[in-house]
């Protein structure tokens, strides 16, 4: 199985220094660059983020870390995903998930009450649909379309991954997901969790490909920031957050070699709060992550 292993932006990059961040990414020849979805930040968005680093790089993946599904109208979705991947084919890794991290960002993706899953698991759908055939008409119970028609179809049909690591979130990923981003688990948990949605696709006479299993995983070199802290210890109340976070880059390269051993190959590598220089960061991580790439 190929071991692929990439960066996430955060906080450190805002739109100021976004374009040389990618340049570097680039030069340094990574495998791939992830946006996360944090709204009320500097940060940029990451459908935006998506295209404008596509357009000035060659051969550079480019994925969202994740983004929000529910609460987003599915063909509007489906037609920017289309859009990039005409633009830079084999180079769009969309992965979605339930909600925003941040409680307080939920209101910019509204859906109704209680209905959360199920927007996400229709909205999902309807992507696919979308994305795959020629015309739609489609009838749910949140989005009605009648002759839609997204184009130019995508060369290779997209993957569509998903986040989570709740039991449903498993399930979800097994009965309609190509793979899985996870976040916050120890490797045990993540192999858990593989098993998991194996589970779900095969009893869903579906079957996600050995190498679709990835984490997003942070580093800090000068302790855990406490807001980072706080929300591994929302996602993980039991779990000590120096299990969840590398603490250092021996201890990330730890934690991977782990991570493959649990049957993961798909690796997000992303700074755990502010840091000084970003290229700073990329040549740690190229010196320590790289070589474990196969």
């Amino acid at each position: 199985m190929k071991v692929r292993i990439g960066v996430g932006l955060g906080a450190e990059v805002d739109p100021t220094g976004f374009a040389d961040a990618v340049d570097e990414i680039e030069r340094f020849g990574i495998d791939s660059l992830w946006l996360p979805e944090v709204v009320f930040s500097p940060q940029v968005d990451p459908f935006i983020g998506m295209a404008h680093a596509l357009s000035r790089t060659s051969r550079l993946k480019v994925g969202t870390g994740v983004a929000v599904l529910p609460g987003r109208h599915p063909v509007l979705v489906a037609k920017q995903l289309a859009s990039l991947a005409a633009l830079a084919p084999a180079r769009v890794l969309p992965v979605f998930g339930l909600q925003p991290a941040r409680k307080a960002e939920r209101q910019a993706f509204e859906v109704p009450p209680g209905r959360r899953a199920a927007v996400l698991e229709e909205s999902l759908r309807l992507v696919r649909l979308l994305l795959e055939k020629d015309e739609v008409s489609f009838s749910g119970e949140f989005f009605t379309v009648e002759g839609a028609r997204i184009s130019p179809k995508p060369r290779k049909p997209l993957d569509l991954w998903l986040g989570g690591s709740a039991p449903a979130a498993l399930n979800r990923v097994g009965r309609l997901a190509d793979g899985w981003l996870a976040s916050f688990l120890t490797p045990d948990q993540a192999l858990r969790g593989r098993e998991t949605i194996q589970a779900a696709a095969e009893a869903a006479g579906r079957e996600i490909e050995d190498d679709h299993y990835g984490i997003s995983l942070a580093v800090t070199t000068d302790g855990i920031p406490p807001e980072l802290a706080a929300l591994a210890r929302d996602r993980q109340p039991d779990t000590d957050p120096a299990d969840l976070i590398a603490t250092g880059w021996d201890h990330a390269r730890e934690l991977v070699k782990r991570f493959i051993d649990a049957g993961l190959t798909k690796f997000v590598i992303r700074p755990a709060g502010p840091i000084t220089s970003y290229a700073e960061f990329l040549d740690r991580f190229t010196t320590h992550m790289l070589p474990l790439q196969n």
